[in-house]
């Protein structure tokens, strides 16, 4: 089992937003959908773009680099439901937002 890890504060990622963090050697995309946190592997597939530096559109996150698409919570790709990112669960501390992974 994955221990929590914080990684930032509620106010460090405004809503409709991403930021990338490194937890435990791990490149993660943490996004906040109206208020609710989803994280994900920050490292596209495609060809390594950073997801969390992607447009946010709804629960859609648009990679950087190369415009592919996936659901922040799901990690499916909108293209191809069989190119998933990896998903880390998430919960909100107080004003601390901690992922497992």
């Amino acid at each position: 089992m994955a221990d929590f890890v914080k990684v930032a504060s509620t106010g460090d990622i405004p809503e409709g937003e991403g930021r990338c963090f490194e937890v435990n050697d791990q490149q993660v995309a943490v996004f906040n959908v109206d208020g609710t946190f989803y994280a994900l592997d920050n490292v596209c597939p495609h060809q390594g773009g950073p997801l969390g530096e992607g447009e946010l559109d709804g629960n859609m996150v648009t990679c950087p680099w190369h415009a592919w698409d996936f659901d922040v919570t799901t990690g499916e790709n909108s293209e191809d439901p069989d190119e998933k990112q990896d998903t880390y669960e998430v919960k909100v501390d107080g004003d601390a937002v901690l992922v497992a992974v």
